[in-house]
C-alpha cells in the first residue's frame, strides 16, 4: 500500500514538472479589461516582426516618485513585456540615471543637451511639500540607430492624473512609432517645394529632422518648367507628397498647373500658407506698428475647387501665448498678443488626438465649401475669438487693455483635412502647356489645409530660438511638431500607426487629498482594531474554556 502511494505521488509529480515545462516556454495572458489595453493593435504585431537584431530599451524611470508615476511605470512595463514576448530580440532595463551619479547637475544638462528634459513633480508628504525630479524617458537602441521615446505627456490644460491617463495611452503608440523609425527599410518620398518664397528652413529644421525619420526628403523646384513641362510633372511625380511651407510669392499659370495635375496624378499636399503679409518683425520701428497687407499668391481659385477658402484677415483669439518687447534697463517684459493663438485640438481624428496645444502666428480664416469633398476640421480657434479684416493697421499696443467681450466670432476654422475626388482647377479652361495626359479629377485624394505658414515655428518665440522647445512664457512644448507629423502619417497612408493614437484607456487613481485627510484614522483601523479581535477572541475564548472544565 505505502508502495502504491509512493508511486502515485511521483507519477503526479512528474506530471506537473512536465506540464511547468510545456508551459514555461509560453507567454499567456487573457485581457480581460474593457477598454483592451493589453492587445496589441495588428500594426503593432506587424512591426515587431520586422526587429532582426537586438532591439535595447533602456526606461529612465526606476526610483522612488509619487503613485502615479508608479502606475506609469507598471504599464511600461506590462506594455515591453508583451513586446518580448512576441519577439525575443527586444530586451528591456529600468534604470535610474541619477543613482550612483557624482555629478547629476553635469548628467541633467547632457541630458537635455540631448532632447531629455527632466519632470518636476510636486509631492506632498507628512504635511511637506518637496519637488522630485524624474526622466520620463526611454532610449531604444537598434545596431547604430538610436531613437529617443517620451513617456509622459504634459498637455496645456491637464492634471497630473489626466496627464498620466493620456501618458499610458500613448505607450503603445510612442513605442512602436520608434520602432518603424529604427526598423524602416523603404520609405516614401516627400517633396519640399521652393521658388516662390518659401519659409527658411532654419525655421522648418526640427520638424524635418523628425520627418526624416519616416520619410525620404527633397527640395523640388519648377526650374525645369518653362523647357520641359512634361519632365518638370514626371520628377514632381516622383514624390508621394509635397509640402507648401509659407510661399510668399504669388505662382505663375505654369507652377499651378503643375501642381493641379500633381494632384490628379494622386499626389498629396500639405498647404502651410498665410494669406496676410505680416510678422513680428514688422513691429520693431520706432512707432511699434506696421499695415497688415493682403498677400496674393494665386491659389484662391485652385483651393476654392478643392473645397476651401481662404480669406484674406487675421484670427485673434482670448486664449493666445505672449510675446516680448524691451522695456526699460533693457528687460523683456511680455505683452497679451491674441495674434498668436495657441490652438486646443478638437480631438476628432487620429491626426489631432492626444496632442497638447498648437501655436499659431498671424493665422486667417477658413471658410468649408460645400463641393462634395469630405472636410474634417483639425484645427479651431477658442470660441473668445475675433477676426480682423485687412488691410489693417497692427500695433504692439492695440492690446494693452484686452477685453474678454472683445471675442464674440466663436471658433474660427485654422486647419482642414480634404479627402475624396478633386476636380481639377483647369478643368474646362485653357491649358498654359499641353501635356501627355491631361487629368480632369482624381480617386480618393488628399490634402490638409493650413491657414498659417508658421505652424513649423515652434521652435522660436520672438524669432530666438526655445530651450528644448519650452515656451518661458507659458511653460508649455507645442504640439506642431506632434501635429504635423501625424498630418504627412495620414497623408501618406501609414494609418495603422496613426490610429493607435485613439486608443482609448481609463485608469484608476486613489484620491491623494482623501489619502491625506484620512491617513490616521486608517492606520489606526489596521493597528487597532486586530490587537482588539485579538483580545476579546481571547476574553471569549477563556471564559468558554473556563465554564467547560467548570461543568
Amino acid at each position: 500500500m505505502l508502495k502504491k502511494t509512493i508511486v502515485q505521488i511521483l507519477l503526479v509529480a512528474v506530471v506537473l514538472v512536465v506540464i511547468n515545462w510545456v508551459f514555461s516556454g509560453l507567454y499567456l495572458r487573457f485581457d480581460v479589461t474593457k477598454d483592451k489595453r493589453y492587445t496589441l493593435s495588428e500594426t503593432t504585431l506587424q512591426t515587431l516582426e520586422n526587429i532582426e537584431k537586438p532591439l535595447v530599451v533602456d526606461v529612465l524611470l526606476q526610483g522612488d516618485f509619487p503613485a502615479q508615476f508608479k502606475k506609469l511605470q507598471f504599464e511600461t512595463k506590462q506594455l515591453l513585456e508583451q513586446y518580448e514576448a512576441e519577439n525575443n530580440n527586444i530586451v528591456f532595463n529600468f534604470i535610474n540615471p541619477l543613482e550612483g551619479e557624482e555629478n547629476p547637475e553635469q548628467l541633467i544638462n547632457n541630458m537635455m543637451n540631448m532632447g531629455m528634459p527632466p519632470t518636476n513633480i510636486p509631492v506632498t508628504e507628512n504635511g511637506r511639500k518637496t519637488v522630485t525630479q524624474i526622466f520620463p524617458w526611454a532610449i531604444a537602441n537598434y545596431g547604430q540607430k538610436t531613437v529617443l521615446v517620451p513617456l509622459l505627456i504634459n498637455n496645456f490644460g491637464n492634471d497630473g492624473q489626466e496627464n498620466i491617463t493620456k501618458s499610458v495611452q500613448q505607450l503603445e503608440y510612442n513605442f512602436t512609432d520608434a520602432i518603424t523609425k529604427l526598423t524602416i527599410q523603404q520609405k516614401k518620398r516627400v517633396a519640399i517645394l521652393k521658388g516662390n518664397g518659401e519659409l527658411d528652413e532654419k525655421y522648418m529644421g526640427d520638424f524635418l529632422v523628425h520627418l526624416k525619420q519616416y520619410y525620404a526628403l527633397g527640395k523640388f523646384d519648377f526650374d525645369s518648367l518653362q523647357n520641359d513641362p512634361q519632365k518638370t510633372l514626371e520628377n514632381l511625380n516622383y514624390f508621394d507628397a509635397a509640402i507648401v511651407a509659407k510661399p510668399t510669392k504669388a505662382f505663375s499659370d505654369n507652377e499651378r498647373y503643375i501642381l493641379d495635375q500633381y494632384i490628379m496624378n494622386g499626389g498629396k499636399v500639405l498647404w502651410a500658407l498665410d494669406k496676410v503679409a505680416v510678422d513680428l518683425d514688422s513691429l520693431q520701428n520706432q512707432t511699434q506698428s506696421t499695415v497688415a497687407l493682403p498677400r496674393k499668391l494665386n491659389l484662391d481659385d485652385m483651393l476654392f475647387k478643392y473645397g476651401v477658402r481662404i480669406n484674406y484677415n487675421l484670427v485673434e483669439d482670448f486664449i493666445s501665448t505672449p510675446i516680448t518687447v524691451q522695456g526699460q534697463q533693457g528687460k523683456n517684459i511680455p505683452i497679451d498678443w491674441p495674434l498668436s493663438p495657441i490652438v486646443l485640438s478638437p480631438e476628432n481624428h487620429p491626426i489631432n488626438k492626444n496632442i497638447n496645444v498648437v501655436k499659431l502666428e498671424f493665422a486667417n480664416q477658413i471658410d468649408l465649401l460645400d463641393n462634395g469633398i469630405k472636410e474634417t476640421v483639425l484645427l479651431q480657434s477658442s470660441p473668445q475669438s475675433a477676426v480682423e479684416g485687412t488691410p489693417a493697421e497692427i500695433s504692439l499696443n492695440q492690446f494693452a487693455n484686452l477685453q474678454p467681450q472683445y471675442f464674440t466670432k466663436g471658433p474660427q476654422n485654422l486647419a482642414v483635412l480634404l479627402e475624396g475626388d478633386f476636380t481639377s482647377a483647369f478643368k474646362n479652361r485653357v491649358k498654359p502647356f499641353d501635356l501627355k495626359t491631361d487629368l480632369t479629377n482624381t480617386k480618393a485624394g488628399k490634402m490638409i489645409v493650413i491657414s498659417d505658414g508658421d505652424i513649423f515655428n515652434y521652435m522660436y518665440a520672438n524669432k530666438k530660438p526655445l530651450v528644448n522647445g519650452i515656451d518661458p512664457w507659458t511653460q508649455q512644448i507645442y504640439g506642431n511638431k506632434d501635429f504635423l507629423i501625424n498630418c504627412m502619417n495620414y497623408l501618406l497612408e501609414d494609418n495603422g500607426l496613426i490610429n493607435i493614437r485613439g486608443k482609448e484607456i481609463k485608469l484608476a487613481f486613489l484620491d491623494n487629498q482623501k489619502i491625506e485627510n484620512e491617513k490616521w484614522q486608517w492606520k489606526l483601523l489596521n493597528v487597532v482594531l486586530p490587537a482588539v479581535l485579538l483580545i476579546i477572541f481571547g476574553i471569549v475564548f477563556f471564559v468558554l474554556r473556563k465554564r467547560m472544565y467548570t461543568k
